[in-house]
């Protein structure tokens, strides 16, 4: 017998016979002085930990100023641009934004090769950023990007005469800039980085605003270019005679092949716009992802029954593929009759007003079905954070201000314009509901990319029994006291001490209520039609303005009232918002849709 121990611990070192406890030589004696020393490490670990979160809110601030700023200068040129005066030329912004991709693509090889020689510290990830079909979607874009810079090189071939170099330097950067982002999106997209924060805040942010600026760049040559048209088919069909200044290359074409790149060129700027808008958003939630902690929702996926996405699938597609066809055929027929004659371009804007009025009629009522399935559903809503879903959001409400702005701008002027053409009081109604509908979809998408995973709700039982743990208590008995007076104290504190150890019992499976998984059956069925409805029913939104559907511009209504300048400063804000929010309004469905 070890009559060390007994002197040591007061007792015999039996303190607990099962392999899961502790032994007694883990019970210590703390004294006063231990006490205060442990104290204070735990009081300097909290300020070091508040001094960290306040360099970290300083760096997003300062980074934060910058991207800002290389925005701003950005806007500044394009306005200078787009004055068409003669200080600032395209050459001087397409310079500008040439050197902003480069300086991207430069840290984006520094980041990737910095990672390679890493390969075995990996990443923390976030797995609610950056999502499979997200960035198969942006490399679809991607790629008629590069066909658009394919056409902007063929387009300088044939006027390189009268065209500068910067002309062409920018298309084949932008190239590169395309192909090395949307690698850099399917590998890294979802890092949480935590080594040279500072330095990396600065590189995520520069590309997040690089890629706002092209974005900026786009919408205004579109909205440019669709101006143009406008005053062109506004003269030809004598409402107004205005002048028309054309600003192209001043030299014959070398080739034969360049109204053809000119033309085409309009016809992708769509998918370039939303490419880039949609980039610097995933890019920004890796900004804001840079110091955090991944937090890890552990589900049973084991639990979840494999649910094909097709089922229970029926009304939802068969209505959004009947709006999706009549849509095009009116942007087959707005196009084309709008021009043609007086008459024609009255019934056209009716035509359009009037389909409008249906599919967002059709799309509130859905959105409102699916807000009031979730009323009815008891289940807690997923509050974790998670900086993707809270910027998705933001951008859901932000992009609709432009729109609201519009169609408050509209319901003015169908209330108080002195002419009265065939589709005045419809133009207010679809006005009204467009505000309406962005009001109840922006509702649902919200609470449905809040709602707990459903699959995983439905093998849930209703009244789960509480788990019992059976414990083994072992203790020293008093019998076995130390004889030495000067232990007294510490047999006392040592006779204290209880190992409880748990004992695992064979988990048996509970079934599962039925009433609770053919209630969650229902629901999940209406949401799913609902969410492929509205999902069809934006798309078919977003084809309409994209391509030259746009009856603000031509039903006089608002230019009688505003006047032509400020209607068209109103326009060139809010069409390229409510372009980006029906692509992102799709993008928060489908993720809505994956997850039912």
């Amino acid at each position: 017998m070890d009559l060390s121990a007994i002197v040591e611990h007061g007792a015999f070192d039996l303190m607990c016979l099962n392999k899961y406890c502790r032994s007694p030589s883990s019970y210590t004696v703390t004294s006063e002085g231990e006490r205060k020393s442990s104290s204070e490490r735990k009081s300097s670990s909290a300020d070091s930990g508040v001094s960290l979160k306040e360099r970290k809110k300083s760096a997003e601030i300062v980074s934060g100023q910058y991207g800002l700023n290389l925005l701003l200068v950005g806007v500044a040129l394009m306005l200078a641009v787009g004055y068409h005066g003669p200080a600032v030329k395209e050459k001087h912004l397409l310079s500008f934004i040439t050197a902003l991709m480069l300086g991207q693509i430069l840290w984006m090889l520094w980041y990737i090769g910095r990672r390679v020689a890493r390969k075995t510290a990996p990443l923390e990830k976030d797995a609610r950023s950056g999502t499979s079909w997200i960035r198969g979607g942006i490399t679809i874009m991607a790629l008629l990007s590069l066909i658009m810079d394919a056409f902007r090189i063929g387009r300088y071939i044939g006027y390189r005469k009268c065209m500068s170099a910067a002309l062409v330097v920018y298309p084949v950067v932008h190239a590169l800039h395309t192909v090395s982002q949307v690698h850099f999106l399917w590998f890294h997209i979802k890092d949480m980085i935590k080594t040279y924060e500072t330095f990396e805040r600065f590189g995520v942010i520069h590309a997040v605003f690089t890629n706002l600026l092209l974005w900026c760049n786009g919408a205004m040559s579109e909205s440019e270019h669709f101006l143009k048209d406008h005053k062109k088919r506004l003269s030809e069909l004598g409402y107004v005679n205005l002048s028309i200044a054309d600003h192209g290359p001043h030299c014959n074409c070398s080739t034969r092949a360049c109204s053809v790149f000119s033309s085409s060129l309009y016809y992708l700027y769509p998918f370039n716009i939303e490419y880039h808008i949609l980039v610097s958003a995933m890019l920004f939630v890796m900004w804001k992802n840079i110091g955090r902690t991944a937090h890890h929702h552990h589900h049973h996926q084991q639990e979840r029954p494999h649910v094909p996405r097709i089922r229970g699938l029926s009304a939802g597609p068969a209505l959004g593929l009947v709006a999706l066809a009549s849509t095009i055929a009116v942007l087959a027929v707005y196009t084309v009759h709008v021009g043609e004659t007086v008459e024609t371009h009255d019934s056209a804007i009716s035509m359009f007003y009037h389909h409008g009025i249906v599919l967002l009629g059709c799309m509130g009522l859905a959105g409102a079905l699916g807000l009031l399935v979730y009323r009815t559903d008891s289940r807690p809503p997923d509050r974790s954070k998670s900086a993707s879903r809270q910027l998705d959001q933001e951008m859901l409400v932000g992009a609709s201000v432009g729109t609201w702005l519009m169609c408050w701008c509209s319901v003015v002027a169908a209330g108080v314009t002195y002419s009265s053409p065939s589709y005045r009081w419809v133009a207010l109604a679809y006005s009204l509901l467009l505000v309406l509908e962005k009001s109840v979809q922006n509702l649902f998408i919200i609470e449905s990319l809040y709602r707990t995973d459903e699959a995983a709700e439905t093998q849930r039982p209703t009244h789960a029994p509480r788990a019992t743990v059976s414990t083994e208590i072992f203790s020293v008995s008093a019998s076995l006291s130390s004889p030495f007076r000067g232990d007294r104290e510490v047999h006392r504190q040592v006779h204290r001490q209880v190992c409880v150890c748990p004992r695992k019992r064979p988990a048996t499976p509970v079934p599962t209520a039925p009433s609770r998984a053919g209630t969650l059956g229902w629901r999940r069925r209406v949401v799913r039609n609902v969410t492929v409805f509205l999902i069809l029913g934006n798309m078919s939104l977003w084809l309409l303005p994209a391509f030259g559907c746009r009856p603000q511009y031509d039903n006089g209504l608002e230019h009688e009232t505003f006047g032509f300048t400020i209607w068209t400063m109103v326009l060139n804000f809010a069409m390229p918002l409510n372009l980006f929010y029906r692509m992102h309004a799709v993008s928060s469905l489908v993720e809505v849709f994956q997850h039912l």
